[in-house]
C-alpha cells in the first residue's frame, strides 16, 4: 500500500518525502507477499528474518538517528503491509532509544550497531504480572553485589521474549522509592540466570512472552541510568517512541479501510454490490475522514518538539489518533471477523481473551 504523503506534506521534509516512496517500494515488494505466520514457531522464525531484512534496508537507521517522522512513515508503511514486522520494527526503537538517551558508551558501542543493521535483535522488559500500567511498582528486584547487580523477579507480555539478543530491563533497587528506585540494564540474553519461561500465545501469531530472572548476576556496566533516573528513562523512551505507535495504527486502519472498501464492491446484496448504498458510502467516507484526521495529529506530534514538548504533543497523537484509526480498523473487521487477542487456555481448556498492557510495546 502507499504512504500518502499529501494530506501531510506540512510536516514532512524532502527527505520524508523521499523515504515514503523507499519504504512502499520495500513493504509491497517483500513483506506484502508474506503469508501470516501459522503458528508461535514460525512466528519467531519469521521475525528473525524480518529483523535482517529491515537491517539490510538500513529501517533502523532513522531510529539511531532519532528521526520520528521517518519513523512514522516506516512503521505506517510496515503496519500496512505485516504488523509482525511493524512490531520488530518498535521493539528495535523501544530497545535501542534508552542507549541513545544514555551516557553510558560503552553499551552504545556494544548493541547499538549490530542493532541497527538487523543483526542483534533488541526486547523491552518492562511490564510484570502485578506491574502493568503501574510501572513504578515493578517487582523485579535489582540487589547490589559489588561491582554487578543481582537481577531476581518475571516479566510478561515481553515482546521478542525467547528470541532476543538484548533486553533492556527495568527493576528496582529500592522497592520503597517506587519510582525514584528504579534502575535499567541492558542484559544480554545469554547471562546466566536469565530464563525464557513460555510463550504467551496470540490468535495472529506474535513472538510474545514470559521471561525470568533467577539471581542473574549483570555487571554494572551495564546500567544505562544514573541513580535514581530509570524509571524517568523509561518514560523518556515511551514519549520518544510514542508517535510512531499512532503512525503504526494509522497504517493498519489504512489497510482496513482497503479490505472493506474492496469487499464493498464485490459484495452483491439486492442485485447490486454494497458499495451502491448510500449508508456503505456514509461509513467508508467516516472511515476515510478519521483516518486523514488521526493522520495529520499523529505527524504533527512527530514533528513538534516545541511548545508542547515530548510528552504533550506525542501523548495527544498516541491516544486520540489510536482511537481515531481503530475505530476504522473496527468497523472494517466487523464486516469480516473477530477473535480473541490472547489464546489463553484456562483450567477448563476453554481460550479465553486477556487484556494486553497497554504500557507494553508493542506492544514492553
Amino acid at each position: 500500500m502507499i504512504v500518502d504523503t499529501a494530506p501531510i506534506r506540512a510536516f514532512l521534509d524532502d527527505k520524508h518525502i523521499k523515504l515514503a516512496g523507499q519504504v512502499t517500494e520495500f513493504a509491497t515488494r517483500l513483506l506484502e507477499p508474506l503469508a501470516e505466520p501459522a503458528d508461535d514457531a514460525t512466528a519467531r522464525q519469521q521475525a528473525r528474518d524480518l529483523l535482517a531484512k529491515l537491517g539490510a534496508a538500513g529501517w533502523f537507521q532513522p531510529i539511531h538517528d532519532q528521526d520520528w517522522r521517518a519513523c512514522c512513515l516506516i512503521r505506517e508503511a510496515l503496519g500496512a503491509s505485516s504488523p509482525l514486522a511493524d512490531a520488530v520494527f518498535a521493539l528495535q526503537a523501544l530497545g535501542v532509544v534508552p542507549m541513545l538517551l544514555s551516557s553510558n558508551d560503552a553499551m552504545r558501542q556494544r548493541w547499538l550497531e549490530p542493532a541497527t543493521a538487523g543483526r542483534a535483535m533488541a526486547s523491552f522488559a518492562m511490564t510484570e504480572p502485578q506491574a502493568g500500567s503501574d510501572a513504578a511498582s515493578l517487582g523485579t528486584k535489582a540487589e547490589r553485589d559489588g561491582d554487578a547487580y543481582v537481577l531476581s523477579g518475571t516479566k510478561t507480555f515481553i515482546s521478542n521474549a525467547g528470541i532476543a539478543d538484548f533486553y533492556t530491563v527495568f527493576a528496582t533497587t529500592d522497592g520503597a522509592k517506587r519510582d525514584k528506585g528504579i534502575a535499567c540494564f541492558v542484559v544480554p540474553a545469554d547471562t546466566p540466570g536469565l530464563r525464557f519461561v513460555r510463550p504467551l500465545l496470540l490468535s495472529s501469531p506474535h513472538p510474545l512472552g514470559e521471561i525470568a530472572f533467577q539471581k542473574a548476576r549483570v555487571p554494572g556496566a551495564c546500567r544505562l541510568d544514573k541513580e535514581g533516573e530509570g524509571f524517568k528513562l523509561g518514560l523518556a523512551t515511551l514519549d520518544r517512541v510514542r508517535a510512531t505507535v499512532g503512525a503504526a495504527a494509522c497504517g493498519m486502519a489504512a489497510r482496513a479501510l482497503s479490505e472493506a472498501l474492496a469487499h464493498a464492491k464485490s459484495r452483491q446484496q439486492f442485485g447490486r454490490p454494497l458499495a451502491d448504498f448510500q449508508l456503505i458510502q456514509e461509513k467508508l467516507a467516516r472511515m476515510a475522514t478519521e483516518l486523514t484526521a488521526a493522520r495529520l495529529l499523529v505527524y504533527r506530534a512527530a514533528w513538534e518538539k516545541e511548545p508542547y514538548g515530548f510528552t504533550k504533543g506525542r501523548r495527544r497523537s498516541s491516544t486520540s489518533s489510536s482511537p481515531g484509526s481503530s475505530s476504522s480498523e473496527d468497523r472494517g473487521n466487523r464486516w469480516r471477523a473477530g477473535g480473541a487477542v490472547l489464546r489463553h487456555i484456562n483450567e477448563r481448556g476453554r481460550p479465553h481473551a486477556r487484556d494486553h498492557d497497554p504500557r507494553a510495546q508493542p506492544p514492553g
